[in-house]
């Protein structure tokens, strides 16, 4: 067992009432996501699992290697399907967490209609689907991109900034936005049990190869040796988590968070800028940070918003707690990829 693999199976020990999972199907959207993936395998190794969990995502082959150890297991299924279209099944989900949504800079300048596709429709898809086949539980993962720009102010659930909607870019928030009132719409009009997940910036193993996200561009230059590239002055400040850290949190808004409710997942200590998780990163592998300004073009995809911090106040009311600094996160997620062959 690697040590990712270790960390995940201590969620056994987290205060939850695991008892309420027993004998239910449990769907994982996005599960060949970074945090999908971490959610498929933290509740396939909980020695505790008295349940089956059903992984959903369009990229089957990637599914296969991530979900290898679990091959052989009765209690996983892989379902192919994308979620912008209605799910076609007689299985009873009563658990759903709602993860798929590409999260990468990238797809936002070159494919924002499927952005938007993916959130609502997918919302929209799912809840219609659990409400028909014995749903306790929508989960929706929703982004702390929903706020916004601040005006310095810390992120807290009640908090509403300014997006522009007159931009491709805001493929991503308005539509992250829009899908979190159709949760609680959902709630209203059919009494569906829904609560949403605002994660912050999230990092870890298992993301993509097309994730372009900054750290996964500076977590790559690490691997490979060279010195980590900077396509801005980094000045961006930002709340940083680690991607078990993430999936605990998420897990804690699932069994025990209040129906029609928003929590922000972050690590407080994990506040840093952009420059200074490339400086980090860096560091590990003993290179240093150069700066490469880019075109116009390239920067199409990027986050403009300067400042995003949050509070998790509300989510600690629930019993949670961030287990790894922004250092040992970045450390472990290097090492674990440095161990794969």
């Amino acid at each position: 067992m690697t040590c990712y693999q270790e960390e995940l199976s201590n969620f056994a020990r987290l205060d939850l009432p695991w008892d309420s999972l027993s004998g239910c199907n449990i769907l994982v959207t996005g599960a060949t996501g970074l945090i999908g993936a971490c959610l498929v395998k933290a509740l396939m190794l909980n020695e505790r699992k008295d349940y089956s969990v059903y992984g959903m995502g369009r990229n089957a082959k990637r599914a296969a290697g991530l979900f290898q150890d679990f091959a052989s297991d009765a209690s996983f299924h892989f379902i192919q399907h994308d979620v912008t279209s209605p799910l076609v099944s007689d299985i009873d989900f009563h658990f759903i967490i709602h993860a798929a949504s590409n999260a990468s800079p990238n797809f936002f300048s070159r494919h924002p209609v499927e952005v938007i596709k993916s959130n609502m429709n997918g919302v929209d898809n799912l809840l219609s689907y659990g409400l028909r086949h014995g749903m306790k539980r929508f989960l929706f993962v929703s982004s702390g991109e929903v706020y916004g720009e601040s005006d310095g102010r810390i992120f807290t659930e009640d908090y509403s900034g300014y997006v522009d909607c007159m931009s491709p870019r805001s493929c991503y928030p308005s539509s992250k936005r829009a899908a979190e009132t159709l949760c609680v719409s959902y709630m209203s009009e059919y009494g569906a049990g829904v609560v949403i997940a605002r994660p912050c910036h999230t990092y870890g193993p298992d993301f993509s190869e097309n994730d372009n996200r900054v750290y996964a561009q500076f977590i790559r230059n690490a691997l490979r040796g060279e010195d980590i590239v900077m396509k801005s002055t980094g000045s961006q400040f930002r709340s940083w988590s680690y991607v078990v850290d993430c999936a605990s949190a998420i897990l804690y808004i699932l069994l025990k968070g209040k129906n029609g409710e928003a929590y922000n997942i972050a690590d407080e200590a994990s506040n840093i800028s952009i420059r200074e998780l490339a400086e980090i990163t860096a560091s590990m592998v003993g290179r240093k940070v150069v700066m490469e300004v880019p075109d116009e073009t390239e920067r199409k995809g990027y986050n403009p918003v300067s400042k995003s911090v949050y509070s998790v106040e509300k989510l600690k009311t629930l019993g949670w707690q961030p287990a790894t600094s922004i250092k040992d996160g970045i450390r472990k997620t290097i090492n674990h990829l440095q161990s794969k062959p």
